[in-house]
């Protein structure tokens, strides 16, 4: 009984000192898991609060801009917001540890460790924020500074050029003058009375090599402006404390030259002929060089914005004799002169945009002005401001800056316009535009509402003029450009403001060309698949076919047709050219045949002309005489087809876009693959590839279109060249097209089209053999496997009007 009593209390021990162990052996297991979680939570937080340094580290100390700031500023604050959040996660993590060391955790060491890391960790990311926001801060104020200074250099460079010299004549009119001068010099901005140094030491933490150039850029202008007041304000005293002396009976002694000179009216005023408020009307309203504009207003001043750098400084940089005689010999300031103008008046560009925006555009939208705002215009302010918010943002946020930023190596200005050339396209749908601007501006120009917020600007001009700018400023980059390549001595940066000159020369004729594209009206189908508008202008065209029924009515015509071509990289266009009769010249073309570029060929000389050549298609079936208006025109346009038939023989083995052509059928069975030129005395012929047998889409009807008042920028080109549409072109408008040999499609079904009971289904393809005797034409239906014969006038309704 012992024994077993004794047995008994060692299993109760043993029990117990099991029960023991499994209890610490559980609540081990559960801190280890615990201890897992904790240091998986840790991890990932710590993997955010890093990627939250590196955001940090990306957002620059300064930027060099106020917008670019304000967007750094913003960035740094939606950092700042998402760095708060994982921050407040972080806390959660942190207050998880300090429970897990409450509850004596056997890693009490590391958990307290963990915590210590994350917190120093948010202390870091919460002090690098606040540093990096109170730098670009100190940035802002000082690009604000920068922008006042510059605000008040231009305000004064508008002061000097608008005042009136004939007044200064008078002693009241100088004393007015000076008071003037005197107000604004009161209204000097702050960044005046610091010096450069000064600056530089207030704004050391946060100054960059940019910011430091920008520094010394405005404090060189500011230094200029105040010179440039400084003499005029001398000149003006000169003038105010004149005294009025009775006449006496000597000889009047010459002024000295100096004082001449010093007193000599600034390059923007209207002793040179220029009204500051249209500085940027240079141009006639013709955007390609060396053309005129076909109306041009002869009471308006001309407006010369290229000067003679060497001669003629703008008021902005000063026009002492002794800077010009300098840079006249030196070619690194004359083209920092040249980017300072183009600089300038790009700033005032700007400035002027936004006034129109704000002062014109988001008027509409006022409801106070809502009551003086005409029917026509309502809704309607995209039509007649077209995209000019989108020319402001270019201007403003991107391309201004890029010009700020060659202001020390203005030769690299042309590596900045061939980087932001698809930028420029904007003006493409701006000029397009224009015609709906300037219809819609005619009909609403005599409104209150414009009077009124014209009167607000305190503008001169009206906002025609202003809608006109982007146009002109357009203009005017080549110009410049040119300006500073004839200066620029190395290579390297000649080739590049070439390249630039020659992108801003396309873009004009890319623009100007897509102005005479929309004025085409009766064309059925996209132009735009028949690629790029490669050249366009009037010719006189003779047209001379096979066929002896229409030879013979040829023959009656004498005089030629006048027609505009455009040439495409897959077609040729024939247009006639015709103007409506109203008070503004709206030229537009009405469509009248296109032709196939894989089908054309040339014959680069006729006999008994120097400007005539030939263009002809399948087989010299039909041929144009083209006589071009000089013997130049008629070279650029033998040289772009010739280049056009190059390309398309190099890819003739692929497969011909099809081109919804609203001209002649055109087939040709001949399978040549090469393209020749066969001397035959004086006449060159340049065949093209044709494909063979090809399957064309005979056209529909075509709707009417009205004829749109297409006013291109007030002559974007000469429009206004001799009309010689009073020929009459009856006879070819009347008479239906030839038919040629070759497959078709059928558009119209019928049953009764042919002598032989042919069914012709819509859709059918249907190949015309060759016409007999009698007249009729035998065909063959390959759609259905039948053949017969077909009166010409049953094809032509079967196959549509003019096929």
């Amino acid at each position: 009984m012992d024994t077993v009593q004794r047995l008994l209390a060692q299993l109760r021990d043993m029990e117990e000192a099991f029960d023991g162990f499994f209890e610490k052996h559980h609540l081990k297991l559960q801190q280890y898991l615990q201890l897992l979680h904790y240091e998986l939570s840790f991890q990932q937080m710590d993997e955010v609060l890093e990627r939250l340094t590196d955001q940090e580290k990306e957002i620059a100390f300064a930027g060099n801009t106020v917008v670019q700031t304000e967007q750094l500023l913003r960035d740094l604050e939606t950092l700042d917001t998402h760095a708060q959040e994982e921050m407040a996660r972080a806390q959660v993590v942190i207050l998880h540890g300090h429970q897990l060391a409450a509850n004596h955790h056997y890693a009490l060491a590391l958990i307290v460790q963990r915590c210590n890391e994350l917190r120093h960790h948010c202390d870091v990311i919460t002090i690098a924020i606040r540093t990096k926001r109170a730098s670009l801060n100190r940035a802002r104020d000082l690009l604000l500074r920068l922008e006042e200074a510059l605000r008040w250099c231009d305000e004064g460079a508008y002061l000097l050029a608008s005042q009136m010299v004939d007044k200064f004549q008078t002693r009241e009119g100088a004393q007015e003058a000076l008071q003037y001068l005197s107000c604004h010099q009161e209204r000097a901005p702050s960044a005046l009375k610091n010096s450069q140094d000064t600056l530089s030491l207030e704004f050391e933490a946060v100054l960059s090599p940019q910011l430091q150039s920008q520094i010394s850029m405005v404090t060189e202008k500011l230094n200029s402006m105040q010179s440039m007041i400084r003499n005029r304000e001398q000149c003006l005293r000169k003038l105010a404390d004149v005294q009025v002396r009775p006449i006496q009976l000597v000889a009047p002694r010459p002024e000295p030259e100096q004082t001449l000179q010093r007193c000599k009216s600034p390059l923007f005023s209207p002793k040179h002929g220029v009204d500051f408020n249209v500085l940027n009307s240079k141009f006639s309203f013709d955007l390609l060089p060396g053309k005129r504009s076909a109306r041009r207003n002869s009471s308006q001043p001309k407006i010369e914005v290229m000067h003679d750098f060497q001669g003629n400084r703008s008021c902005l940089y000063g026009s002492t004799t002794e800077t010009e005689s300098e840079t006249e010999d030196n070619p690194e300031q004359v083209t920092r002169h040249i980017m300072k103008e183009l600089i300038a008046t790009e700033r005032i560009y700007v400035d002027e945009l936004l006034a129109v925006l704000l002062g014109y555009r988001a008027e509409m939208e006022d409801p106070s002005m809502s009551n003086l705002l005409p029917s026509a215009l309502r809704s309607q302010k995209d039509v007649l401001f077209g995209n000019m918010p989108e020319i402001y943002q270019f201007h403003s946020r991107i391309f201004l800056q890029d010009l700020q930023g060659c202001l020390e190596r203005p030769e690299r200005v042309g590596a900045c316009f061939l980087r932001r050339k698809e930028k420029f396209k904007v003006y493409e749908r701006y000029c397009q535009n224009k015609p709906r601007s300037d219809l819609l501006w005619r009909q609403c120009s005599d409104s209150l509402f414009f009077q009124e917020c014209q009167m607000k600007l305190d503008h001169k001009l009206g906002l025609d003029s202003y809608l006109l700018k982007p146009v002109q400023r357009l203009t005017k980059y080549q110009l410049l450009l040119k300006e500073l390549l004839k200066h620029c001595t190395e290579e390297r940066f000649r080739c590049e403001l070439q390249e630039a000159v020659n992108s801003m020369l396309e873009l004009l004729k890319s623009v100007n060309d897509s102005m005479h594209q929309i004025a085409i009206t009766g064309y059925q189908g996209d132009l735009h698949q028949l690629g790029r508008v490669v050249m366009q202008g009037g010719f006189s065209v003779w047209i001379s076919h096979k066929r002896a029924a229409v030879r013979m009515k040829e023959m009656a015509r004498f005089k030629p047709m006048q027609r505009h071509l455009f040439l495409y990289d897959y077609a040729l266009l024939f247009c006639k050219r015709r103007d409506e009769d109203s008070h503004d010249r709206t030229p537009f073309y009405s469509f009248k045949s296109c032709l196939r570029m894989s089908a054309v060929g040339i014959t680069e000389t006729v006999k008994g002309d120097v400007k005539k050549f030939e263009i002809w298609y399948s087989g010299r079936e039909v041929v144009y005489i083209v006589q071009a208006p000089t013997v130049e025109v008629k070279v650029a346009w033998l040289t772009e087809i010739r280049k056009i038939l190059t390309n398309q023989q190099k890819l003739r083995q692929d497969e011909t876009p099809s081109l919804p052509l609203s001209d002649n059928p055109i087939s040709d069975s001949s399978s040549a693959t090469t393209h020749s030129y066969k001397h035959r005395g004086e006449e060159s012929v340049h065949t093209s590839p044709a494909h063979s047998d090809p399957v064309v889409h005979s056209p529909r009807r075509t709707w009417p279109v009205p004829a749109h008042s297409v006013a291109i920028c007030d002559g974007l080109e000469d429009w206004g060249a001799t009309d010689l549409s009073n020929i009459s072109d009856s006879d070819e408008e009347d008479q239906p097209s030839p038919l040629v040999a070759g497959r078709y499609r059928v558009m119209v079904e019928s049953s009764m089209a042919s002598t032989d009971d042919i069914i012709f289904n819509s859709g059918d393809v249907i190949q015309l053999l060759h016409e007999e005797v009698s007249g009729m034409w035998m065909v063959r239906n390959l759609s259905r496997g039948e053949e017969g014969r077909v009166l010409p006038e049953d094809l032509h309704r079967i196959l549509g009007e003019t096929c």
